[in-house]
């Protein structure tokens, strides 16, 4: 199979910031079948929706994969669990939150995944964030 470019964005509001997106990078980057290509500047952003909440670490990363989208949720799903989130309610602080944003050319609109992320034409950020790997040849 020919890799695929896809991009992930990372988030944290709670506990050591920092620490979560560097733990959700390293995991990334370690995944089989993959290989990094680049990391945006990491930037903090206010709660979406004007929500009382901690405000936001975000940043985006660009991978070069062979897993597929559900294969790549799954593990953005286990990294999440690694730095302690707890699914509850929608929109809630999180610890990590790990969002595919973009796979490729797919699309794609299913129960679990949608691709390419419908949050990305709002979140100027993360347009911010994509414009910057793009620059890096990610």
């Amino acid at each position: 199979m020919t890799p695929v470019r896809a991009y992930v964005a990372l988030g944290s509001n709670l506990g050591p910031r920092e620490q979560h997106l560097a733990l959700a990078r390293t995991e990334l980057a370690a995944l089989p079948e993959t290989a990094w290509c680049g990391a945006s500047s990491i930037e903090e952003t206010a709660p979406l929706a004007g929500l009382e909440q901690p405000r936001y670490l975000n940043q985006m990363v660009a991978l070069d994969t062979e897993l597929t989208p559900q294969q790549l949720l799954l593990a953005c799903q286990r990294i999440e669990r690694l730095a302690g989130r707890e699914r509850r309610a929608r929109w809630e602080s999180r610890t990590l939150d790990l969002d595919i944003v973009r796979y490729g050319s797919v699309e794609l609109a299913d129960a679990g995944l949608e691709l390419p992320h419908p949050g990305l034409r709002e979140r100027d950020f993360w347009q911010r964030e994509l414009a910057e790997l793009e620059r890096m040849g990610c």
